[in-house]
């Protein structure tokens, strides 16, 4: 049986020290051996940015992406190999600026992959600009004088969404984010992690502290109930999106391949898959 160590790899990631993605990166390492996966039983797909580099630094099948598409390559990979546990990832610019229009539909489609976002509130990679997920007011280069926009309330988007698993965490929880990626490659649908990872060089805002200072545990929350997805949106709402844990699980709810006719769980190279000259012909007549 592999151990985390199983997933690591000899590329060194090049994050800035502190970054809050060195933490992602452990914590998927952990969750996929914790739940009985082996390094070729994995598929880890990332977009651009800095949390791009992710796929890249994990002991796995990694696929390199470009900006904001992650989510559709990971579908393909899904559809394509049924075997493989899939982990789509990316940055709070990648999945919710130009990627939104893809992590919409991966939400309200419910194929069964973990989209785990690390959300920095800020564009790293590119040295410092406002993001979707940047407070209104805040200050970048590309808004000096402060942004004019509302953030995005992601999770409250995820859930109108009809996201069957929603979560959030903070990159310090390490144990907690671990159980969360492992209860996320477990649930039978489209599951959506959006981890608070400080950039420690560009955002002086939004630091560790402020998080430590401004984060609710849901556990902390008396009688919350995580299936109840009436009682996760006021909550959202009651506390600005700033929760972390299981915000909702709706476990019912059947995934895409499930709902797909004819739908087999073999992967596609193990399928007979002859088209016989009778049937062609039969197809093309269609088009005649």
């Amino acid at each position: 049986m592999a151990t985390f160590k199983d997933f690591r790899n000899q590329v060194k990631p090049n994050w800035c020290p502190g970054c809050g993605d060195f933490s992602v990166q452990a914590a998927i390492q952990r969750a996929a051996a914790n739940v009985g996966l082996e390094p070729d039983d994995l598929a880890v797909v990332s977009g651009i940015g800095c949390s791009g580099r992710i796929s890249g630094y994990i002991n796995a099948y990694g696929f390199h992406g470009i900006h904001g598409r992650s989510l559709p390559i990971a579908q393909g990979v899904k559809m394509a190999n049924r075997d493989l546990t899939v982990i789509a990832s990316g940055g709070d610019g990648d999945g919710f600026a130009i990627g939104m229009g893809h992590t919409i539909h991966a939400m309200r489609r419910n194929i069964d992959i973990t989209y785990i976002v690390m959300d920095n509130q800020i564009y790293g990679l590119t040295k410092g600009q406002t993001s979707p997920t940047s407070a209104e007011g805040f200050k970048t280069k590309s808004t000096p004088s402060g942004s004019i926009e509302s953030s995005l309330s992601i999770m409250e988007l995820a859930l109108s969404s009809g996201c069957g698993f929603v979560a959030q965490s903070f990159s310090t929880d390490l144990k907690d984010l671990v159980a969360l990626i492992e209860q996320g490659i477990q649930h039978k649908g489209f599951s959506l992690i959006n981890v608070f990872s400080p950039c420690v060089t560009f955002n002086k805002i939004n630091t560790y502290d402020w998080f430590k200072e401004n984060l609710i545990s849901l556990k902390d929350i008396e009688n919350y109930d995580p299936t109840n997805r009436m009682s996760a949106m006021q909550t959202l709402m009651e506390h600005n999106g700033l929760v972390k844990g299981l915000i909702y699980h709706n476990p019912k709810k059947p995934s895409y391949q499930e709902s797909v006719s004819g739908y087999s769980e073999s992967p596609l190279s193990k399928q007979n898959l002859t088209l016989s000259e009778e049937k062609f012909t039969e197809l093309m007549s269609e088009f005649m």
